[in-house]
Parts: C-alpha cells; sequence; structure tokens
C-alpha cells in the first residue's frame, strides 16, 4: 500500500496544499487559498513598507487547503497519510505569549498590526537594521558574519526591536518570539508553552545570526547593546535549531480530528520557501535554484569540503543543514522581481480603467468588459511588443532596487531607476528594461558567488514566471550566459515539503533519498543565445556603473 504526505506552502498571498504519493512525487490532488484579511489590504501601508498578516488567515488557508486537498482523494489514501510539512516565507516572525499564542490572537491586540506576523517583505526596520550592522563591527565577535557580513531590515532581529520600540504594549505582552515556518507545527502538534517550540535552523541560521560559533544566537550582551528593552528576552527564545527534516511531533487529536486523519501523522519541522523550494527542484551540490515570482530567492547548497574557510560577503547567509542536511545552505536573491513588472502593470493599464469607469457613454456590463480586458491581456501586450523592439530601439536603462536591494550587499534603502528615456519610449521598451534589470541582478548574484569561489555547475528556474514567461526566462539565461532549466512542477516548494515530510515520516533515511524517488523532472530548457550574450555582457556593464550612481 502507498504512503502519502501532504506538504503545505504558505508564499505572499496565498497557502496551496499538495497531496503526493510518496513512492514517485506524484501529485494526487492541490488546494489553494487567498489569506482573506490579506487580500481586503489589511493592516498593511505601502507608503511606509508595512506588510503585516493575521495569524487568522494562516489558520482558515490552511484548514481550507487540508481539507479541499483531501476532499479531492479516494478514502484509501486518506487512511494511509503518515506525514505533513510546512514552508513559508521568512523572515516573518511574530510576539507570542509564554503559551505560544500570537499576540494577534488575543482580544486587546487582534487589531493591531504590530501583534501580527511581520511579512518577509515589511521594510520598517530599515533604521533597526542600521544600528544592528554598526554594533556587529564593533563588537569582538562580528555576529553577521554568517549572514553575509551584512544585516537586513528583512531579518528577524530587526523587526524585534522595531516593534518593541513602537509599541511599548505589545513588548510589554509579550514572552517570546516565533516564526511562521516553527509556529504552524507547534499549532498542529498541540505545543502549549512557547519554549517547547521546535525552532528552525533554516530561518534562524540565515535571519536570525543563530550559529555554534557563539552557541546559538547573539548574546545577550550584544543585543542588549542595542535595545536596552530586550533585556531577559533571549533567555525566553531558543538555544538550539533543528533542522526541517526531523519529527516536530504528531497531529494533536485536535487537529487530526478537523482533517479527519490519524494522530500517528508525523509533522515535520518547518522552514523558509525557498529552501524547500530549492529541495523540491531536485536540487543538488553546486547548481543555483532560482525561486522566482514577487521576489527571487536564489539557493544553492555545498559540500563542507568546499565551504571550508570561506565566508561569502553580502548574502543573506551559509547555514548547515538549512535545505539539506549534510550541506551548507546559501542564499541569496532580490528585494523584487516580478512585483517590479506588476508595477509597470498598475502604473499603465490604472488611467485607462479609470477612465472607462467614470465613462458615461458605457453601460455597466460594458465599462467593466473593458476594464477585465485591460487588465488580463496588459501583461501579454506588454511582453509581445517588447519582443519585437530591437537592441538598437532599446535604449532605456533600469535597475531593479524597487523595493531595496536584498543581495549582493543588503540596502533597503535604495529604490529603483529607468535612465536614458527619450520621447520616442514606449511602455513595451520600459517593461523590456524593467526585465533586463531583473537579469541583471541576477547575474550580480551569481558572479558574486563565483568571485568568492563558489562553483555554478547549472541553473534551476522554479515559480509562476519561470513557468509562464519564456520572454524572461530566455532573456534571464541570455544576461547570466548559462542554460536554465525549468522545473515541472508548479508547486515546487509544496513538493520540497512533501519530500521532507515522506523524510521526516521515516518513508526515506534522508532528503536527497527523497528527492531522488520524488522529483518532477525539468519542462524546458533556456539555452543562451551567443548574440544576444554578446550584447548583454556590454550593457551589464552599464548596468553596474549606474548602480554605482545611486
Amino acid at each position: 500500500m502507498s504512503k502519502y504526505v501532504i506538504g503545505v506552502d504558505y508564499g505572499t498571498d496565498s497557502a496551496r496544499a499538495v497531496i503526493v504519493d510518496a513512492s514517485n512525487g506524484a501529485t494526487l490532488s492541490t488546494a489553494v487559498c487567498y489569506y482573506p484579511r490579506w487580500k481586503q489590504g489589511k493592516y498593511c501601508d505601502p507608503s511606509k513598507n508595512m506588510y503585516r498578516q493575521h495569524p487568522l488567515d494562516y489558520i482558515e488557508a490552511m484548514e481550507t487547503v487540508i481539507k479541499e486537498s483531501l476532499a479531492g482523494v479516494d478514502p484509501e489514501v486518506r487512511e494511509n497519510v503518515v506525514g505533513i510539512a510546512f514552508d513559508t516565507t521568512g523572515s516573518t516572525p511574530c510576539f507570542v505569549d509564554m503559551y505560544g499564542e500570537p499576540l494577534a490572537l488575543r482580544r486587546e491586540f487582534s487589531e493591531n498590526p504590530n501583534a501580527m506576523f511581520v511579512l518577509w517583505k515589511d521594510h520598517t526596520a530599515i533604521a533597526e537594521a542600521a544600528e544592528i550592522n554598526e554594533a556587529c563591527k564593533k563588537a569582538d565577535v562580528d555576529f553577521s558574519r554568517y549572514e553575509g557580513g551584512i544585516y537586513s531590515s528583512e531579518w528577524f532581529w530587526s523587526k524585534v526591536i522595531h516593534i518593541m520600540r513602537e509599541d511599548p504594549a505589545v513588548a510589554e505582552a509579550a514572552y517570546s518570539v516565533v516564526e511562521h515556518c516553527e509556529w504552524m507545527p507547534a499549532l498542529l502538534t498541540g505545543v502549549t508553552r512557547a519554549d517547547k517550540i521546535v525552532r528552525s535552523r533554516c530561518a534562524h541560521g540565515h535571519k536570525a545570526m543563530w550559529h555554534p560559533d557563539w552557541n546559538g544566537l547573539p548574546s545577550e550582551e550584544f543585543l542588549t547593546s542595542i535595545e536596552p528593552a530586550l533585556k531577559g528576552l533571549r533567555e525566553h527564545l531558543f538555544c538550539e535549531t533543528f533542522t526541517a527534516d526531523k519529527p516536530v511531533g504528531t497531529l494533536s487529536p485536535e487537529w487530526a480530528a478537523k482533517f479527519d486523519l490519524s494522530t500517528n501523522v508525523v509533522v515535520a519541522g518547518g522552514a523558509l520557501d525557498a529552501h524547500f523550494g530549492a529541495v523540491g527542484a531536485n536540487a543538488a551540490p553546486n547548481t543555483m535554484v532560482r525561486v522566482i515570482g514577487t521576489s527571487t530567492c536564489d539557493m544553492i547548497t555545498a559540500t563542507y569540503q568546499e565551504m571550508e574557510g570561506k565566508l561569502i560577503p553580502g548574502i543573506c547567509g551559509q547555514v548547515d543543514g538549512s535545505i539539506v542536511s549534510g550541506f551548507i545552505g546559501l542564499e541569496a536573491g532580490q528585494s523584487a522581481f516580478g512585483d517590479i513588472y506588476a508595477w509597470l502593470k498598475r502604473f499603465v493599464e490604472t488611467p485607462a480603467c479609470d477612465i472607462i469607469n467614470r465613462s458615461n457613454s458605457y453601460p455597466p456590463q460594458v465599462k467593466k468588459a473593458l476594464v477585465d480586458e485591460i487588465k488580463d491581456g496588459m501583461m501579454a501586450y506588454l511582453t509581445r511588443e517588447a519582443e519585437k523592439v530591437t537592441p538598437e530601439q532599446s535604449c532605456a536603462l533600469a535597475t531593479d532596487y524597487f523595493n531595496g536591494r536584498r543581495t549582493p550587499d543588503a540596502d533597503q534603502t535604495l529604490k529603483g531607476t529607468i535612465t536614458n528615456l527619450t520621447l520616442g519610449t514606449t511602455a513595451p521598451m520600459v517593461y523590456r528594461a524593467l526585465v533586463e534589470a531583473t537579469a541583471y541582478g541576477s547575474r550580480a548574484i551569481m558572479e558574486r558567488f563565483k568571485s568568492e569561489g563558489v562553483r555554478i555547475d547549472a541553473v534551476i528556474g522554479i515559480g509562476g514566471i519561470a513557468l509562464k514567461s519564456p520572454f524572461v526566462m530566455q532573456t534571464l539565461s541570455n544576461v547570466m550566459g548559462v542554460p536554465i532549466k525549468v522545473c515541472k512542477t508548479d508547486q515546487a516548494c509544496a513538493l520540497g515539503a512533501a519530500m521532507v515530510a515522506a523524510t521526516a515520516s521515516g518513508i526515506y533515511k534522508s532528503v536527497s533519498d527523497a528527492q531522488a524517488a520524488m522529483n518532477s523532472g525539468y519542462a524546458k530548457e533556456y539555452v543562451p543565445e551567443p548574440a544576444e550574450v554578446e550584447r548583454y555582457d556590454k550593457l551589464y556593464c552599464d548596468y553596474i556603473a549606474l548602480t554605482k550612481k545611486i
């Protein structure tokens, strides 16, 4: 009898679940749920780069996707589900009480954004990140050295300090802080004390400066030198972290009853979505896996021997076991990728849609049809016309810092630019420039790894853009100068979670074994076009020169 596992992937806008046959990786059922409060724009202020998500969104979405995906399979499949694993965005921390419950689930904090999960792309803590970086350089121990040497406003301690300063009531009520990826396993296994939550090696190694060299988290002396209010918090956090392939526990009776599953179902540890995406894409040492969506994450696994004595500057960390146990996991990425294309789409279509909606010349149903047609067709139009633009016509040059720069060398104060515009520049030309900019940013990341002696033999793309946009992917291959394979499944992160669940539940001895049996293969491979590679080699130099001016 086959055994089945559930992979749950929490993205920026939605959660999805897959029911997977652990013997071969076949997906039997899947379901997606958009976070209802997030969809309404609640608890966010884009003008301040503030993005918060209510824990109820996470709970309700999880119940929906697991129940709906289980409803799509035969009863015998449900009876033979043996494991479940979660991945989430990160760093996405939240203050909790001594029982491990997010403060936003308490009545007095139910509408307070500071008591909610602080989404990865929240950049309200830029000042705090700068203070952490200054303190790291002054301290006897540079606690950021395994984080690329530059601490980011997107990460754990920056956000914790910012919330504590901004909201004394939340700071007073808080007992500890939890990452989203470790709260979900705790919730499903019935953990009722914050100090019993199993902590994620992946999340805290990359985002919270956890490392064995200093026995875990940075010292209290270091933390309180930045913010005295942190006194006492460290002892309520944790000393040890664990890789995701280790079981956290089993489904509690409450959650087993809700899903009509056995209480013997093993719940694996949690990790960040990009890391499970690399697992799902069948990542091997010296392969860069690019998770390409609203932003990007670039994941590489390397052997201990290759990384001995190396500290890669300007990346998002190098952590033992963060992707696959037995290897060093390396992370980099861009703070915006698809979000930049979405910005241009809104920029171009909004005036036209507003004019139509305000018009008295058309009945409501016609106006709606016209607006829907514009919105549905805009990206296809921009892509089609951008592909027609010749190198001679294309002179616009852009940077990809519309949401700051994650890597190389984090700087969230940076802003995006578009230059070399003329009176003949069209919207498709600008779109092409933005696609090229995101590709240049990708190449800059690859060049940093290579310059530090990290070998990259292959590149794999996963995510919606990788599967749906040949124009973007071919441009990326030409700019980076390497072939790029596209993972066949459109749910690589959820599949990676399923592989980890299969390992934690004992079906496989290692994640590598699970990958070998369960991977989906590749849908397509983009190969660099020599003439375009030569052209982009020159234009990349212009991009680098522009980045040094801003």
